[in-house]
């Protein structure tokens, strides 16, 4: 039975890294809103307000997790290559997501979405492999480097993407 909380696994943070998979990284972190906003086309309020799985977060709050979290990690990314190993400032997500904002309309964040990856895409392009072993310093997880954190936002994306078509093949919608 597949475990509802990972419906696509785990990221493996410590796996070598070439750069045809940092290419099909960066093609999925650029495709995300368009995967995103398709998984979600068809979707009601009532639906949208569906948790993914018992105790989960519902179909709206995945929508504007993506639109939280990706907007960190972008602000990650510029700290690392602005900065020496910066140690970044975690968030309580799971609070985040109870915030008043996190009950609007999908719609705004569907649209900052894109809009975010239109710019981060174009950021991630242009890294050198001396940028790619750029890094910073999360207090939970330790030394993170770009190359890593492009592979776990490639992830990321699918990963609560994943929980939304997967609610919907449950739910037949």
């Amino acid at each position: 039975m597949m475990d509802l909380r990972y419906p696509i696994g785990w990221f493996d943070m410590n796996q070598e890294i070439t750069s045809k998979e940092i290419n099909q990284w960066i093609s999925d972190i650029e495709s995300a809103p368009r995967e995103l906003r398709k998984a979600v086309k068809n979707l009601n309020d009532h639906q949208l307000d569906t948790p993914y799985r018992p105790g989960g977060w519902t179909a709206r709050q995945v929508v504007h997790h993506l639109a939280d979290s990706h907007l960190n990690s972008y602000i990650r990314f510029k700290l690392a290559l602005t900065e020496e190993n910066p140690v970044i400032k975690p968030y309580g997500e799971a609070l985040w997501a109870e915030l008043p904002d996190s009950k609007l309309p999908i719609e705004i964040s569907l649209h900052l979405l894109e809009n975010l990856h239109a710019r981060w895409g174009e950021l991630l392009k242009s890294l050198s492999p001396c940028d790619l072993s750029k890094t910073f310093t999360h207090p939970d997880s330790g030394v993170v480097t770009l190359a890593q954190n492009i592979g776990l936002y490639s992830w990321h994306g699918r990963h609560h993407i994943s929980h939304i078509t997967s609610l919907c093949i449950r739910e037949g919608w």
